[in-house]
């Protein structure tokens, strides 16, 4: 798997792949130093060894992430993306790559059980 993307819709794939597999390292890469990621039920996940291990906890209460941006607003190397089960902060690094700086998760919900 891609340490990053080429644009942030790429991103979310990314981001909702590592989940399915349940690959707490791959979901860790697309995520730059520093960034965190929050969910509703957790306690916030900052750097990879932690989001890796929140990712973990997420899994066990069978929560899956199925990415569905509704909005990407971007001004230059930074984009805000909207989602059903989403809000996150990304940025397009030296190497044009798009990674987390900020995700937060609304993990009350299910989504693999959720009915569009």
């Amino acid at each position: 798997m891609s340490p990053g993307a080429q644009t942030p819709e790429e991103l979310e794939t990314l981001f909702e792949d590592a989940f399915v597999v349940r690959d707490g390292q791959a979901l860790a890469r697309l995520f730059e130093d520093g960034a965190v990621l929050g969910a509703a039920r957790e306690e916030d996940a900052r750097g990879g060894e932690q989001i890796a291990r929140l990712a973990a906890a997420m899994w066990e209460s069978d929560f899956t992430y199925l990415a569905e941006p509704r909005r990407i607003l971007q001004a230059r190397d930074t984009a805000l993306v909207v989602g059903r089960p989403a809000v996150s902060v990304v940025r397009r690094g030296g190497d044009g790559r798009w990674l987390y700086a900020i995700s937060l998760l609304d993990s009350h919900e299910p989504t693999q059980r959720r009915q569009s």
